[in-house]
C-alpha cells in the first residue's frame, strides 16, 4: 500500500505550524515537498525524516533571529 499525498492544510496541521511556515521551510530549508502543477504536496513519512534530522532547526539552517551585540 502507497503513502497518501497530503497538503500544505495537513502537513501544518501534521506539525503544529502554520501555512507560512510550511512555505517558508520549502524555501529556505529543503522541507521535502513535490509541486503538482501549483499545489504542494507531502508525503508524511519524508517530512517526519526531515524533522528528525534536523531540518526545521532554526540555528542549523541560519533561519533564527540574530542576537543584538552587546554595547
Amino acid at each position: 500500500m502507497t503513502e497518501p499525498w497530503v497538503s500544505v492544510d495537513q502537513i501544518a496541521e501534521h506539525l503544529g505550524v502554520t501555512r507560512d511556515s510550511i512555505y517558508r521551510w520549502i524555501d529556505r530549508k529543503g522541507l521535502p515537498a513535490h509541486r503538482l502543477g501549483r499545489l504542494w504536496k507531502f508525503q508524511v513519512s519524508e517530512v517526519d525524516d526531515w524533522v528528525r534530522a534536523g531540518g526545521a532547526d532554526e540555528e542549523k539552517h541560519g533561519d533564527a533571529p540574530s542576537a543584538s551585540p552587546r554595547k
